[in-house]
């Protein structure tokens, strides 16, 4: 039977915790673009799945008859996409700290 120390053990699980936590902030300042409608709408999200920044291609608003359902419609699928793609970064930074080891609250 193999000997083992849980004051060791403990601080292992510290010092990932601690690892962890810092992994997320740095990943937290980083940002993710998505678009839709050909880059009409873009969104900018943060590893904090915060929109960061919204841009709307001005010739969506041109003319007389703004389509403002399909607007919305853009926005969504570009905010979305950009959420989707924040969480799987974060998921790929805490991946890379734990080995592909599923961890509840910080892995899908």
């Amino acid at each position: 039977m193999a000997d083992f120390n849980i004051g060791d053990i403990m601080k292992q699980a510290q010092q990932l915790q601690s690892r962890l936590s810092q992994v997320q902030e740095e990943a937290a300042r980083k940002t993710v673009t998505a678009t839709a409608g050909g880059s009409m709408v873009s969104a900018e999200v943060n590893g904090g799945l915060e929109l960061v920044s919204l841009t709307i291609d001005p010739v969506l608003l041109d003319g007389d008859e703004v389509d403002r359902e399909m607007i919305q419609d853009l926005v969504l699928a570009a905010v979305n996409q950009g959420i989707n793609q924040a969480k799987k970064m974060m998921a790929d930074e805490v991946g890379k700290l734990t080995g592909g080891l599923k961890i509840p609250g910080l892995t899908p």
